[in-house]
């Protein structure tokens, strides 16, 4: 089995928590695949992307340059599926080899968990509430800079979670 030593999309470092590359049989030929768990700051960036330009440095020295087909795969820990044709494997005859009748398929999420990952790479979302507040209160959020109300709102729900943890 080989073992991917870096990632890097469009020219830019990822940072990789685990990931397979593998040869991929089916009735229409071959396809070299990689499968990488990242952060959901990285999915987020390329799901929307159907190519990539791909540089995987391999444990043994050998950089692959592609362009690779994307697929974000659903549910579980944030993954890319990135695939491209072959035609000829010879290559890569060191690689792990899957075909599409067989009921193995490189399970790269075990040992690794969503918190794990959030603690390299946190995402940052917009939301929007709706309160109902006394006058004066609304007059002073208003007041406010939208820095401070996020940083005082994280402290907080961060204070919040620590006296009623659940």
């Amino acid at each position: 089995m080989v073992d991917v030593i870096s990632v890097k999309i469009d020219g830019e470092s990822i940072h990789v928590f685990k990931s397979a590359i593998y040869i991929f049989e089916s009735s229409s030929g071959f396809t070299l695949e990689i499968d990488l768990i990242v952060s959901e700051v990285a999915v987020k960036k390329y799901r929307n992307m159907e190519n990539l330009i791909m540089e995987i440095e391999l444990e043994d020295g050998r950089i692959i340059n592609s362009i690779m087909h994307l697929k974000v795969l659903a549910g579980g820990l944030p993954q890319l599926n990135l695939f491209c044709e072959l035609d000829d494997t010879h290559e890569y005859d060191d690689f792990q080899k899957v075909h599409e009748n067989d009921a193995w398929f490189p399970n790269i999420e075990e040992g690794i968990t969503l918190e794990e990952i959030r603690k390299v790479e946190m995402p940052i979302e917009e939301i929007s509430l709706k309160l109902k507040l006394p006058i004066d209160q609304v007059e002073w959020v208003k007041s406010q800079k939208k820095s401070a109300l996020n940083e005082m709102l994280k402290k907080w729900i961060d204070e919040y979670r620590k006296v009623n943890k659940s």
